[in-house]
């Protein structure tokens, strides 16, 4: 195509999770729960480690900030998607896009490196105890999350930067439900080598290397868990890491679903399940598995409950 024949796209149009109409109000009302489970049991999360003084913690500090990147990565999400399901004209502006996806990496990315920061408390709680407030001081957790949100906000830049100084100039159906990379990827009319290329050592970079602290950590814990001599002991170090396991293995499990499956297999609509997944379904499940199978979030719930009914009783 000659230079003089581009049109610049000024606006993109999602499919969105399925193009049938038949199914968008039950999608959208499937999608307003889950999106309205993770706002409660997120801001809950958020609420109770922020007053509670029993859960003043490292342990707590970072769940509270994993609870802000999951409310934060879902909202960037899905009043875009309720939306589209109740319009006919499912678009979104050029830099609405960009900002949609600037917005995902940055969460996406800072909760990979929490998730490791939070496997990696774990081991200094249990292979260290004696110095687990001298290594996990305060001053460290808020060092450790302050570097969590800039290489995040900066990978974001990069990575955003990258895709938009790409030229779109034929189609502009984004066959997803927001604005995600692959998918914006195959729209170009540039040459997409170099940007592929980082987007690809970025997400090997920051998938690997996560996944080894988190490797790393949980096998020193689980020897360390075997070289006690009471059960007792291995019962209360297992349950104290037990939800951070269980989140750990569904967000890693869904991203490497996603990254390792073979290419002949890969197609936009199983990118686009694992995205509902990591977008929307882990961030509502995040604080079940924390709260459910955790006694001390739930005697701070019981303890907020108790104390909000005594304030609202007449004096």
């Amino acid at each position: 195509m000659a230079p003089g024949n581009f049109t610049q796209v000024t606006e993109f149009i999602l499919t969105g999770v399925s193009d049938r109409p038949d199914l968008q109000i039950p999608l959208f009302f499937v999608f307003l729960l889950i999106y309205g489970l993770t706002m409660a049991g997120n801001l809950g999360i958020i609420l109770l480690t922020s007053v509670d003084s029993q859960l003043q913690t490292p342990m707590y500090f970072f769940l509270r900030h994993l609870a802000i990147i999951n409310l934060g990565d879902s909202t960037v999400i899905a009043p875009k998607m309720l939306i589209n399901f109740l319009v006919k004209k499912k678009t979104t502006s050029y830099y609405e896009c960009a900002t949609q996806m600037g917005g995902f990496l940055v969460f996406i990315v800072a909760e990979v490196f929490t998730l490791a920061v939070m496997a990696y408390d774990r081991y200094v709680a249990i292979c260290n105890p004696l110095l687990y407030m001298v290594v996990v001081s305060p001053q460290i957790c808020l060092l450790l999350v302050s570097l969590t949100y800039l290489y995040s906000f900066s990978t974001a830049i990069v990575v955003s930067s990258c895709i938009f100084s790409l030229s779109y100039c034929s189609s502009n159906v984004i066959n997803h439900f927001f604005c995600d990379i692959v998918p914006l990827l195959t729209l170009s009319c540039s040459e997409t080598y170099l940007p592929e290329t980082i987007v690809f050592i970025s997400a090997a970079t920051n998938l690997v290397l996560s996944l080894v602290i988190v490797l790393v950590s949980y096998f020193n814990i689980v020897l360390s868990i075997l070289r006690m001599r009471s059960s007792e002991g291995r019962r209360k170090a297992f349950s104290t890491c037990a939800s951070h396991m269980m989140a750990v293995t569904v967000f890693y499990g869904t991203l490497l679903f996603m990254y390792l499956q073979p290419q002949a297999n890969y197609s936009l609509d199983t990118d686009k399940i694992a995205s509902v997944f990591y977008t929307l379904v882990i961030p509502m499940l995040n604080p079940m598995i924390y709260s459910l199978r955790n006694k001390d979030v739930k005697a701070a719930l019981q303890r907020f409950l108790a104390n909000s009914c005594c304030s609202l009783k007449p004096t």
